[in-house]
């Protein structure tokens, strides 16, 4: 099968074409023919080398892929209600950028009619982080007020439909007016320029002085002591990314006055039994939103996998809204 490797950790450019032996589907698994590959923030890292291979996963990068299943164990598939020949999105460990993949049978998603298989491919990754950090790890509610940090992500288009749909009040930062626009017409009730305002202020602002209930980071750094004022009481932070680095210094007093929760997660490493969950509830809750269109998949480009060294590099400039997705 074709594959696109990291023949050495670098630049976008050492993401190169090759060949891989075809894989099989062990137990608990199928095979999928892939026909699009989701490109994310943590295939950037692999490829840099900021972000380990978990044990036992491939090393070829991507972590989502939408396809048809062409094998699998036909019991595994009958209990997941999957057979041979659907459509289906997944979430994978590693090895998305190939012609071919393997995927675990509980972290497949029957893609909806309305959606195409290069439009799923976008949806596996944001999907699955935004619903376990922002609705179950932070628990937001109906009627709260939400912040994503990066609202023009490929996470931040995901996070401000997501929350709009289950009732929340969205705010969001992005780099330019025309991402604080699409912010906007994605459903976020404000948007905030962060290279031409101070967002702790226009929080502040917005909320009448009272903060959001839950914030959505990708940042770190210097960011935590920002948002801690942002925060109202019991209000929770959630740490999915540290691109502004790994260390913070904050107001340990704001913490314990208003009752704060500091948290975060990484979905890579978690088990197939909290992946398979974290699907079920997206099958149970999001899927029909998706069927009938009130959320909608997002993508700022598509490129054919031999081209993936541009799609990275398009990611490292910042300049999209929404997903980049590899075609096969």
């Amino acid at each position: 099968m074709r594959v696109i490797e990291i023949t050495s950790f670098g630049a976008p450019d050492v993401l190169r074409p090759g060949f891989r032996p075809d894989p099989e589907a062990a137990a608990g698994e199928v095979l999928i023919r892939v026909s699009a590959s989701g490109v994310n923030r943590p295939d950037v890292l692999q490829r840099t080398g900021n972000y380990p291979v978990p044990p036992g996963a491939s090393d070829i990068p991507g972590l989502e892929v939408a396809g048809e299943i062409i094998a699998g164990d036909a019991l595994d598939m009958a209990a997941a209600g999957l057979k041979v020949g659907d459509r289906v999105c997944a979430l994978v460990a590693g090895g998305g950028y190939a012609e071919l993949c393997v995927a675990p049978v509980g972290q497949c998603l029957l893609v909806p009619a309305e959606i195409s298989l290069v439009e799923a491919a976008s949806l596996p990754e944001t999907f699955f982080t935004v619903w376990s950090n922002v609705f179950e790890r932070a628990a937001l509610h109906k009627g709260e007020t939400l912040l994503i940090q990066g609202g023009s992500s490929g996470i931040g288009v995901t996070a401000i439909q997501l929350a709009k749909a289950m009732g929340a009040r969205v705010l969001v930062t992005a780099g330019s007016d025309e991402k604080c626009a699409a912010c906007v017409a994605l459903g976020a009730d404000h948007a905030i320029n962060y290279k031409t305002g101070d967002f702790v202020e226009e929080v502040k602002t917005l909320t009448n002085g009272q903060g959001v209930d839950v914030i959505l980071d990708m940042v770190g750094g210097s960011y935590v002591a920002r948002e801690v004022q942002c925060l109202a009481e019991d209000g929770r932070l959630v740490i999915i990314a540290v691109q502004g680095g790994v260390k913070a210094e904050f107001n340990a007093g704001l913490v314990l006055r208003k009752r704060l929760t500091i948290t975060g997660s990484t979905l890579r490493p978690r088990s197939l039994a909290f992946k398979s969950a974290i699907a079920a509830a997206l099958r149970e809750k999001v899927w029909p939103l998706l069927a009938g269109g009130a959320i909608k998949p997002v993508i700022h480009s598509t490129f054919a996998a031999d081209q993936a060294s541009k799609a990275h590099a398009l990611m490292e400039s910042n300049q999209h809204v929404g997903k980049i997705v590899l075609t096969w």
